[in-house]
């Protein structure tokens, strides 16, 4: 995150609330504008630099902040002209966040607001790179600063800055998304067939529901009536069932789940492979090895691509990458494991594949990934040993 403004009479000084300068993402025109929620005119943005700062990426995060550095000058953008309603929608993109404005002169001779972050809370890294940032996290960053606007009006800053890891998170599901999907008995229809009416996000918070109006082109070539859609919109997660080919057993991992407990069912807790959520700019594969080290303390070997598939495409976007990871589970690998900063609380059971087999015929396997990785790894298992 970058820079914002106040508005007259606030913290400031005498700098004119018409200048801002931009050090950090805002310097990408694209995001501005989508901030601005408007085109800037030509000749209202300016390359110039802050002397005596420099811009450095904030240590473990894709956003920069400005520390003094006598003799140094900080790349940026100003931004004439801004007016009262611009200066709303910037503090409402920024206001999350803690920055303190101070008016600077900048290396043109004008003044400007400029935001300087908490210097105890962040920690700086390598010089900030706007071309490797943009090329790297710009289209996600739209994305998300898309729905973050779409809160505009609706939410504060703090409760969308407490949403953000989610919303960016959403972000990078919809890059992953990307890329057609092999199509050989489908009719292999899309967006070019679907004509949306109208979109409201309903809800939102570690989830978020949308509800959607739209027609669509039926197999007959005719146009339906419009209808109206909810749609549950989660992120992309991964799916991971440990094997160990020389043993020929598994390691399922049990917790209490929501899903149970709102339905009625009398057991909550679920045996289920190891699971959870794709963080932003993360593969599934990276992903499936740090969840599967943080639930269980296993590092995982080779991991063998059992589908790539929706759970539910009727009803929510989660999107599942579901694999059997090649891993060592001697005796004692089971235990009680999980992050305690999210209350996590997950046991780690070793099954034999003929007892994990019984789990799936016997109904105990709730958890359709389980019983799809175990089904999986039925066909796959003598390969799999052969090669162990």
């Amino acid at each position: 995150m970058v820079s914002s403004v106040t508005g007259p009479g606030e913290t400031g000084g005498s700098a004119s609330t018409g200048s801002l300068f931009f050090y950090g993402t805002l310097r990408f025109i694209p995001l501005l504008e989508l901030v601005l929620g408007r085109k800037l005119p030509e000749g209202q943005l300016v390359e110039t630099r802050l002397p005596d700062h420099r811009a450095y990426a904030v240590s473990g995060e894709i956003f920069p902040m400005i520390v003094q550095s006598p003799g140094g000058a900080a790349e940026g953008l100003l931004c004439r002209g801004v007016d009262a309603a611009d200066i709303e929608r910037l503090r409402f993109y920024e206001g999350g966040f803690d920055f303190d404005l101070r008016p600077c002169r900048l290396e043109n001779g004008e003044e400007a607001l400029v935001f300087f972050p908490d210097s105890a809370q962040w920690v700086p890294g390598a010089p900030w790179d706007l071309e490797a940032w943009a090329q790297a996290h710009g289209e996600v960053t739209l994305l998300a600063a898309r729905e973050v606007m779409g809160y505009y009006g609706r939410f504060t800053p703090q409760e969308v800055a407490r949403r953000f890891p989610m919303i960016r998170n959403r972000a990078w599901s919809r890059i992953l998304a990307r890329g057609k999907a092999p199509v050989k008995i489908g009719s292999g229809k899309g967006l070019d067939d679907v004509e949306i009416l109208s979109s409201e996000r309903v809800y939102s918070s570690f989830f978020a529901l949308d509800e959607i109006a739209l027609r669509f082109r039926k197999f007959s070539g005719a146009q339906s009536r419009p209808i109206t859609r909810e749609v549950f919109v989660g992120t992309d997660a991964i799916i991971v069932l440990p094997y160990d080919p020389k043993r020929d057993r598994v390691l399922v991992v049990e917790q209490i789940r929501m899903g149970p407990f709102v339905r009625g069912a009398e057991v909550l807790w679920m045996l289920e492979p190891v699971a959870g959520l794709i963080d932003l700019g993360e593969s599934p594969e990276a992903a499936a090895r740090r969840e599967t080290l943080e639930e269980t303390g296993i590092a995982l070997g080779q991991l063998h691509l059992v589908s790539r598939a929706y759970p539910s495409p009727g009803a929510t976007t989660e999107f599942y990458h579901t694999y059997v990871g090649l891993a060592d589970l001697p005796d004692d690998a089971g235990g009680v494991a999980g992050l305690a900063s999210e209350e996590e609380d997950i046991r780690s059971h070793i099954l034999g594949f003929d007892a994990l087999m019984e789990v799936v015929e016997s109904g105990e396997a709730q958890t359709g990934p389980l019983v799809m990785a175990a089904l999986w790894l039925a066909r796959n298992r003598d390969a799999l040993r052969a090669g162990a």
